[in-house]
């Protein structure tokens, strides 16, 4: 009897101290995600009306870019030095027909993207060619804005989604001849809503066609992907990888 009361204390022992440590186990996981992982905790906690994590303060977004700066936001001028910017959100020349950033003189793009435009403009130099930019980050509260006079997200990206524009690996351009600085034609203008814009379009002269078969190819050439509505329109795979950011281009300022 006395061997049998020492065989259950001892169980009892050993159950108690297993559970113990689980409980002691479970408590480090959770304040390893509370603490070390605080991103996951956001961004749960702070979706959007669609359900999207969209980010709007800067000491969020610099917690996503610890662990690898090819997500940091950079300013295009100084990783592209001489690049020419034409930012038409930044004026009334779009089709919103009203300034939708600030006067800003640069723009911003995540690293990674700014450095393989780096090498599409080297490229293109070679050839006496260069890159116009119309638009790269856009704030996801800007795209709001956008949406609502056009709701057809072949020319306008639908909030519910997000836009590459807003996670800062989408770029609208196009080419020019260095010697002129001049625009090469390439069948539309900008925030042209038409067939005509669409890559499959083909009943264009052939100078035009020739133009827009080379943007693409040095832009895919150097990762990006293109966007079959817009000609001007280009953007990294993976789209995932990077957050939809909200960061006003002031904030950016006085991050570099």
């Amino acid at each position: 009897m006395r061997k049998l009361k020492l065989q259950i204390k001892k169980f009892s022992g050993n159950y108690i101290y297993k559970s113990l440590m689980l409980r002691v186990y479970q408590i480090i996981i959770f304040l390893n995600l509370l603490f070390i992982f605080p991103c996951a905790f956001a961004q749960d906690s702070l979706l959007n009306k669609y359900g999207l994590w969209v980010i709007n303060d800067i000491d969020t977004y610099q917690k996503t870019i610890v662990n690898n700066d090819d997500k940091r936001m950079v300013d295009i001028s100084v990783v592209i030095p001489g690049i020419i910017l034409d930012l038409k959100y930044a004026g009334a020349d779009n089709f919103m027909h009203t300034a939708l950033y600030p006067p800003v003189q640069t723009t911003y793009l995540r690293k990674a993207a700014a450095v393989s435009l780096l090498a599409v403009q080297a490229e293109l130099k070679k050839m006496s060619l260069g890159i116009k930019i119309w638009d790269a980050y856009r704030p996801y509260s800007v795209t709001e804005k956008m949406w609502e006079p056009v709701k057809d997200d072949r020319y306008a990206a639908d909030p519910k989604f997000g836009s590459g524009h807003n996670r800062g690996i989408a770029v609208d351009l196009t080419l020019i001849d260095l010697t002129t600085n001049k625009e090469l034609d390439m069948g539309t203008g900008f925030d042209n809503f038409s067939d005509t814009a669409h890559w499959s379009y083909t009943n264009l002269p052939a100078i035009i066609l020739r133009n827009r078969t080379l943007l693409r190819t040095v832009m895919e050439k150097h990762g990006f992907k293109v966007l079959e509505t817009e000609c001007w329109h280009f953007y990294l795979p993976d789209t995932k990888k990077y957050e939809l950011l909200d960061l006003g281009f002031e904030k950016l300022d006085q991050l570099q």
